[in-house]
């Protein structure tokens, strides 16, 4: 269970991070509360899969599953543009993360 409270807070930090960006500074009402909303499901479900499991594992899934679901949303939604060097980078953040998850007995 631990498992899928951390990949659903890593969710809810990319949903969080996108109503950031649409509140504008939090200047929109709205979506600053979204955004407000997703922090404390974020770390609630961060909080609840640290129990379990050890935090040198947890945060850096939970920041690298923010980090690519951020980076996913920007191209797709908000027209980011990346260069070939970033976009390598990016893929070795995703081994990375797959790495850890798999080397850590857990």
């Amino acid at each position: 269970m631990a498992w899928i409270y951390l990949v659903l807070a890593g969710i809810t930090e990319v949903f969080w991070a996108t109503m950031m960006k649409l509140s504008v500074g939090f200047s929109k009402g709205t979506y600053t509360i979204l955004t407000i909303l997703g922090m404390i499901v974020s770390f609630v479900l961060l909080a609840k899969a640290t129990k379990v499991l050890p935090l040198s594992l947890a945060y850096p899934i939970w920041t690298g599953i923010g980090a690519l679901g951020a980076i996913i949303i920007g191209v797709i939604f908000f027209g980011d543009k990346l260069n070939p060097l970033t976009w390598i980078f990016t893929i070795l953040l995703l081994v990375s993360i797959i790495g850890i998850k798999l080397t850590s007995g857990n």
